[in-house]
Formats: C-alpha cells, sequence, structure tokens
C-alpha cells in the first residue's frame, strides 16, 4: 500500500542528462509521485539508492561503468524492497529476460509514451508487474510454444487468470475467499507446472497465453472488487 500521503518516492537513472531532467520532471509533477534523486549511471544508482532508499528506480538498461542489469543485481541484494523499472531502447530478448529473471517489476521501452511510464510506476507500486506490449509479446513468444504444457486445475486457472490481470496476491485471496498463503502456495505451483522463473513471467504468461489444456472447463472470470 501507498503511504497515507499516496507519495511514491522514485529514483531517476540515465546517461544521457535531458532524457533523464525530462522523465524526472513529468514525473515531479504527478501529485502522488516524488522524485527524490537522480542518477547517471549503474554505480551512481547503487550509491545514491542506499543512501535515499527509494521506493521505485526507473533504470536505463545501456549505460557506462555499470550498466542497469548489473546495478539492479546489486541494489536488489542491498534493498530487496526496492522495486525497478528498467527503461531501455534496446529489443534484446537477452536483456528483457534478465531484468524479469533478476527481479525487475517493469520492463519499458523508450519509445512508449511518457504517460506510460507515469502508469507503469503507479502499477509496479502497486504490486503489478508492467511490460510493454512489444517486450510481452517477445517473451509470449519465448514462452508460448510448448507442447508439453501441463494440465491445470480449475482454480490454478482462476489464480492465473486473475495474475494475467494484474490482481496483487491480496486482491486474488479476496476475490477467491483464500488466504494470502494459499495465493502463494499457487503461484509457486504454477512456476514449478509451467516451467517460469518468477512472477513476471507467470504475469506475462496468464495475459498472453490461451488456456486451452485444463482439467476442468475455464472458470467463469472474476471481477476485479
Amino acid at each position: 500500500m501507498r503511504r497515507k500521503n499516496g507519495e511514491i518516492r522514485v529514483m531517476v537513472t540515465d546517461d544521457h542528462a535531458i532524457s533523464r531532467a525530462g522523465l524526472a520532471g513529468v514525473l515531479q509533477a504527478e501529485p502522488d509521485i516524488t522524485v527524490i534523486g537522480e542518477a547517471i549511471d549503474g554505480r551512481d544508482a547503487i550509491s545514491k539508492a542506499m543512501a535515499l532508499k527509494p521506493d521505485i528506480i526507473i533504470m536505463d538498461v545501456l549505460m557506462p561503468r555499470c550498466n542497469g542489469l548489473e546495478s539492479m543485481m546489486e541494489m536488489k541484494h542491498r534493498l530487496p524492497h526496492t522495486k525497478v523499472i528498467m527503461l531501455t531502447i534496446s529489443e534484446r530478448e537477452d536483456h528483457l529476460f534478465q531484468a524479469l529473471r533478476f527481479g525487475a517489476q517493469g520492463y519499458l521501452s523508450k519509445a512508449d509514451a511518457i504517460e506510460d511510464i507515469v502508469v507503469a510506476v503507479r502499477g509496479v507500486w502497486d504490486g503489478k508487474v508492467m511490460l510493454s506490449p512489444p517486450l510481452a509479446t517477445k517473451l509470449v513468444a519465448e514462452l508460448h510454444d510448448d507442447p508439453e504444457q501441463p494440465a491445470l486445475s480449475r482454480r490454478e486457472i482462476q489464480v492465473l487468470q486473475m495474475l494475467g490481470e494484474g490482481l496483487t496476491n491480496t486482491e486474488i485471496s479476496q476475490n477467491l475467499f483464500i488466504s494470502e498463503s494459499t495465493v502463494r502456495t499457487y503461484v509457486h505451483r504454477l512456476m514449478e507446472k509451467l516451467r517460469l522463473k518468477n512472477r513476471g513471467e507467470i504475469v506475462v504468461y496468464a495475459a498472453y497465453h490461451p488456456f486451452a489444456k485444463t482439467n476442468n472447463p475455464p472458470p467463469t472470470r472474476t471481477s476485479k472488487k
């Protein structure tokens, strides 16, 4: 949940001064977002993140000295509760896969509209995984062709669908009248069955993959409260 004053504390990391200042200015103009710092590369980001402890770091992937992926791995170890949104001009699939597997909660293209980045900040803070549609499509292409897709139970399908809609564990538990610990069990089970690495890959899989092979007919969609 957000703080009582609604503030989301963000740090922006980009080695291009104009891009960094422009994004920081747009975010700072939002009533519920405060830019608490800027960093010029991955090493600078690590140092400033340790001092400022932001809620969310927006980080360019390709930077000198220490790139965004290396910096994120270090910060995730030191600041596990800080969320990271990777921002890139690169469409390399290995960057996307590495970012999600290292713990990024968002992966956006610099070609996205600035409004999409603002939406992503709020979505990530609310516990969602935010990906640009073209980048999500690349990930799905890697996950989609699986002739040995396992059968899923009706409840697993329900949880999977809600993950694809961006619901948090708390929201899923409220919709299905089960405990959050049970939701976490289902999420872990889905990762094992679908051979996915983390929640980010589950969300993308759920949002784009057809539920074709189930033990039961697809459930009625439960609306988000």
